[in-house]
């Protein structure tokens, strides 16, 4: 039998795994020119909606209360809107080093949101092992900048956009989990997709519309169907899980493990090589998140 605890250290790990990849197939799909971040956006809100529609079908109906639907409305625009829409727009002007970069505050921002909102006591063992964490992950995303030598840069807007991404989910993370505590998993994100859904119409339909997907290679196709159903059906289906069992800063600190899965795609693919520094990196990345879930508050 799987502990409370244990669940959601899968349930987080699982969800960042699959973020990891996730950033691969968005940019890959961004630099097709065919589909814009709006009508990619649409696409996985609504197909996300349907899926967490047809299945409440099958499982018993659970009533939620009016202040409550009022709390999920708030819930999706901070928790799905603002940080799926960001990062697709964002993904088009930021590089992927500047991206991982950025994207590692996250852990820092909900550790003193959750500190705010929740009360959650900031420990010394609880910031060594974020810290611990954070400079495994700046340790391995900067001996990849060297080896990669790229020349691409970010524009302002980009990185102001990713900032905005990882604050919001902060937000959603550290705020809104006695409220995802109340209800089942499918009940609240059916409709936190449906309000998300209704959130980007205006301004995504008509890019939808005029997406000429006749033209979208195989592989994009393909890519659009894992960002989809994995990317946010699945994930999003694991991330209330994770939130219910661990703190949310255990949840976020797992987001760390992206940069590590871009890596070790890189190592397997022949892009890039194992070096001392990178195992050092995912050392250190690993215990800082084995020192914060031994934290009494974690």
């Amino acid at each position: 039998m799987i502990s409370a605890k244990l669940k959601g250290h899968l349930a987080s790990a699982t969800t960042y795994t699959i973020f990891g990849l996730n950033i691969v197939m968005c940019k890959d799909i961004a630099n097709c020119d065919l589909l814009s971040p709006y009508a990619l956006y649409l696409l996985r809100a609504a197909g996300a909606t349907a899926l967490f529609w047809l299945l409440s079908v099958m499982m018993p109906r659970e009533h939620v209360s009016r202040a409550d639907m009022l709390r999920i409305l708030v819930a999706s625009f901070v928790g799905l809107y603002i940080p799926q829409m960001t990062f697709l727009v964002a993904i088009t002007m930021t590089t992927s080093i500047d991206t991982s970069i950025l994207s590692s505050f996250s852990p820092i921002m909900t550790m003193f949101v959750a500190a705010i909102a929740l009360k959650e006591p900031i420990t010394w063992m609880k910031a060594g092992g974020v810290a611990l964490s954070f400079a495994g992950v700046m340790l391995l995303i900067f001996n990849t900048m060297h080896s990669a030598g790229s020349v691409e840069t970010s524009s302002p807007w980009g990185i102001a956009l990713i900032v905005l991404n990882c604050l919001s989910f902060a937000i959603y993370l550290g705020v809104f989990r006695p409220l995802i505590s109340r209800y089942s998993v499918v009940t609240f994100m059916k409709w936190m997709f449906l309000f998300s859904t209704a959130y980007c119409l205006p301004f995504c339909l008509p890019d939808a519309i005029h997406t000429p997907y006749s033209q979208l290679p195989t592989n994009i196709v393909l890519e659009i169907i894992y960002v989809v159903m994995f990317a946010t059906f699945i994930a999003y289906f694991l991330v209330p899980i994770g939130q219910k069992h661990i703190r949310p800063t255990l949840v976020s600190l797992y987001s760390y493990l992206q940069p590590i899965i871009a890596v070790v795609i890189s190592i397997c693919i022949g892009m890039d090589r194992l070096s001392w520094q990178k195992v050092a990196a995912i050392i250190c990345v690993f215990t800082g998140v084995w020192v914060v879930s031994r934290s009494k508050k974690a």
